[in-house]
């Protein structure tokens, strides 16, 4: 494929300048939550996505050449990544390592990368990524900021503290600085691990003998599959069973988010 004759400059999340053509035509994506947003977009940009990337529905279906998987978010397979010819390669700080990424620069791509710690920031890097590759702001974008917007704020007496797990053999659980907390912390959740624990990480192990205070534990679906007969049995206080993309992922899943989550921690049972 010939080279874009025009190409303009772009800053990234962690300030770095992106090099991208007047007009993105080729984008592979390294974040389900990434390739979600632009894939109900603008479908036809995405030519290559991780293995983990399943939505928006019908990705493999999507008209006579659907998206070639490029294998996970921590072990893409950079040399397939190169041979697709991409105009722009998204990726996100938290999920991505920067080794693959150096590789992919090194090999002469444009590389931007998301860093989505907060709920209002998710907003804005979505706008800024989304406008990287070519897209004016979509509708549902509009929509999960102004969902979010509108919902009340809990008053401080009927906040919970909760423990968030993620996987267990070993047991882990949600910790510091994540975008999993803020999305909690904004439904009226605090969460019990929000320092990182004795070693101060995003996911700390935990042991079970030894958990700070809560009065709730929320058991996303994802990454560990949390289930009604596997996972409230090791705690002694409400469970709330929910689903992982709303809780974790970044893009047209925060719409549903917003109208979902809340009432999905008040069914929390014992």
């Amino acid at each position: 494929m010939a080279e874009p004759a025009t190409r303009e400059t772009v800053r990234d999340d962690l300030g770095n300048t992106v090099p991208v053509p007047a007009r993105v035509r080729r984008v592979v994506s390294l974040v389900p939550s990434l390739t979600e947003a632009i894939g109900v977009t603008e479908p036809g940009l995405l030519v290559g996505v991780t293995d983990w990337c399943t939505h928006p529905l019908g990705l493999d279906d999507a008209g006579s050449a659907p998206p070639a998987r490029v294998r996970g978010t921590k072990n893409p397979d950079v040399d397939a990544i190169v041979a697709l010819a991409p105009d722009l390669v998204v990726a996100n700080e938290e999920e991505n390592r920067p080794a693959d990424l150096a590789a992919l620069r090194d090999a002469g791509l444009a590389v931007y990368v998301t860093d989505i710690r907060t709920v209002d920031g998710a907003f804005a890097s979505l706008d800024g990524m989304l406008a990287a590759c070519g897209l004016e702001r979509p509708a549902w974008l509009e929509g999960a900021e102004k969902a979010w917007g509108d919902l009340p704020r809990v008053a401080d007496a009927d906040r919970r503290t909760a423990l968030v797990p993620i996987w267990r053999k070993p047991w882990m659980a949600v910790g510091r600085d994540t975008f999993t907390g803020a999305i909690l912390d904004r439904l009226g959740v605090d969460n019990a691990l929000a320092d990182g624990g004795p070693t101060a990480e995003r996911y700390p192990r935990i042991d079970l003998a030894d958990l700070p205070p809560h009065d709730l534990v929320v058991l996303p679906d994802e990454p560990y599959a949390f289930t009604a007969d596997d996972g409230p049995e090791a705690f002694d206080v409400p469970c709330a069973l929910v689903s992982g993309r709303l809780l974790t992922w970044y893009g047209p899943s925060l719409l549903e988010a917003a109208t979902t989550l809340p009432g999905a921690l008040r069914v929390a049972t014992t």
